[in-house]
């Protein structure tokens, strides 16, 4: 749900639009495992609805997850490699066809939708929690 607000400045009418949210309690957010890893291996995924690609992912402390992500309009599986990802790896498991995914890795959509990968930008160890 959106409201705008109308306001005038230099005798200009600009209307500003501002999303109405549900706000949570700290502790709910406590509850997320928003952790770092780095992916260790990426492989495509032809059976996935969507082009997507599965990433197996070292999350330190909390072992090694797989994943997969529709990130293919910008990433390869070879620039995947080496990259610390942000991942919330207390979710269930859920199955995607024949495969399991372990974790949820984020991300935010472009202006054309397309994921761009939550990432850190100076390396942390593999397992750090987002605080």
């Amino acid at each position: 749900m959106y409201i705008s607000n109308p306001y005038i400045y230099n005798n200009f009418p600009e209307v500003f639009t501002f999303a109405i949210m549900e706000t949570i309690a700290w502790h709910d957010f406590e509850k997320v495992e928003l952790r770092v890893g780095t992916i260790l291996e990426a492989a495509d995924f032809p059976e996935a609805r969507k082009p997507a690609i599965k990433v197996r992912v070292d999350f330190g402390e909390f072992g090694i997850k797989w994943s997969s992500a529709q990130i293919t309009k910008h990433y390869t599986k070879e620039t995947l490699i080496g990259r610390q990802i942000v991942g919330v790896i207390n979710f269930p498991k859920k199955q995607i066809g024949k495969f399991m995914s372990e974790f949820l890795v984020t991300g935010f959509a472009d202006e054309n939708g397309d994921i761009v990968l939550a990432a850190v930008d100076k390396p942390v160890p593999n397992g750090r929690k987002l605080v």
